[in-house]
């Protein structure tokens, strides 16, 4: 598989924006729906992938269901010119949060930022509740157990915003 062209929409961002438009109502025919669509290079490969979600969780079967849904009219549509490899998934537990309704539907759980700089204390983390996501796509973390203990952080400064929810299960 080499891949040494770029995808028929001339970048990487505009091959994931016409798989999503194609695969979303496939999803919602099947009851999921696309969380996120990335077509990346990993080492000399590049893949396409669609994560799913429904509301009771995804499992391997609706993974399947996805990608033999997808296929032949991802075939049909034809937006990548090299080699790449399909996957769907699920996000997973820690999922990363992207798009502005990824952060309405977590606001009040805990999330972690990974920042692209070090603050003073040389941490790239920062942990806490999210309380907010502006138009800027700047987000405002509840760091401490007061209301009143915020940090808000410039989209800028972010590499990442994963939801934590991991933590739930260890209390079960």
């Amino acid at each position: 598989m080499a891949a040494s062209k770029k995808s028929k929409g001339g970048r990487p961002g505009n091959t994931a924006a016409a798989v999503w438009k194609l695969a979303q109502p496939i999803a919602e025919s099947l009851g999921l729906t696309v969380w996120d669509v990335r077509f990346v290079k990993e080492g000399a490969l590049w893949y396409l992938r669609i994560y799913i979600d429904k509301p009771e969780g995804v499992g391997i079967e609706d993974c399947e269901a996805m990608s033999r849904a997808v296929n032949g009219p991802l075939d049909e549509l034809d937006p990548i010119d090299q080699s790449y490899c399909l996957e769907v998934s699920s996000p997973g537990i820690n999922r990363e949060l992207t798009r502005p309704e990824h952060f309405e539907t977590f606001l009040d759980c805990f999330v972690i930022a990974k920042l692209i700089r070090p603050l003073e204390d040389g941490s790239r983390e920062v942990g806490g509740i999210l309380r907010a996501r502006l138009e800027d796509g700047s987000i405002t973390l509840q760091t401490g157990e007061e209301e009143s203990e915020t940090m808000t952080i410039a989209q800028k400064d972010m590499v990442s915003v994963r939801v934590m929810e991991d933590d739930f299960l260890e209390d079960e």
